[in-house]
């Protein structure tokens, strides 16, 4: 654990998990711009690096090393922030994982599912509550389109996106009239690490052209800022994400397998 957010309260305060990389990292740069106090996390030593960029927005910053796919983790996290209130969860690490379900060993993908839904559904549950005590705060939940369709060879990934994508709806209307705002950030394939990290490099999608995550974070943080209770990131995704509400889920499945199969990226 490193850095120190310096005055506390005198500045609002935004906690973002996934930050060392990809959109998180733009969404804590987005918000330090913005003057907000950062406590970001990843479950890697990048953080640090990316810490002394954040640094330079000018504002307090904390970065933790933890790992959210864990109760322990998200409690090392929670407890960092030291009972100062958080006014933005960025809810944004998450973990793909590629190739057939079936031969994918389970400590893979129960790390996906531990990861992209309990340590995110738990960390959530943490914050909104002070959120609610107190009547205000934003919560920006990392859906994604791939939510909207059976994902074959990404079946683990889609289904928890899918989850997460459901989820911000109904905690966003529980919340109805709380002062607490939740919206679904919905990106496409965008520029990360996720592919290598998935083992998808050898994939259609894993090898073609791919959002900006600077573009895609601002997305987010401006539909986060006005309120929306979700947001598509990009024109090809919006209509991506319109097919898919039209479209029977065995045809979905089919396209998607065309996409994320194994060696397709030859095709």
């Amino acid at each position: 654990m490193t850095g120190n957010l310096g005055g506390a309260g005198d500045r609002p305060f935004a906690v973002v998990t996934g930050a060392s990389t990809g959109i998180g990292y733009e969404l804590a740069l987005l918000a330090g711009r913005k003057g907000y106090d950062l406590l970001v996390a990843a479950d890697e030593d990048e953080i640090e690096q990316a810490a002394v960029d954040f640094h330079g927005t000018g504002v307090g910053v904390q970065s933790v090393v933890a790992d959210l796919a864990t109760f322990e983790g998200v409690e090392k996290l929670f407890g960092s922030a030291q009972g100062r209130p958080v006014d933005l969860l960025f809810a944004n690490a998450g973990r793909g994982l590629g190739k057939s379900f079936l031969d994918q060993a389970v400590e893979d993908w129960r790390r996906v599912v531990d990861t992209n839904v309990t340590g995110t559904i738990y960390l959530i549950q943490r914050i909104a509550r002070d959120m609610r005590a107190r009547g205000s705060g934003k919560i920006l939940i990392t859906g994604s389109i791939a939510g909207l369709m059976p994902g074959t060879f990404q079946a683990v990934y889609n289904g928890t996106k899918a989850f997460l994508d459901s989820f911000s709806f109904a905690l966003r209307h529980e919340l109805k009239g709380s002062g607490v705002g939740v919206t679904c950030l919905m990106p496409g394939a965008t520029e990360t690490d996720f592919f290598e990290r998935a083992d998808m490099l050898d994939t259609k999608v894993g090898s073609e052209e791919k959002a900006d995550p600077a573009k895609v974070a601002k997305d987010g943080f401006d539909a986060l800022m006005a309120g929306r209770g979700s947001v598509v990131s990009g024109w090809q995704n919006k209509l991506q994400a319109a097919i898919s509400h039209i479209t029977p889920d065995d045809t979905l499945a089919e396209m998607h397998r065309k996409m994320a199969a194994p060696g397709t990226a030859e095709e």
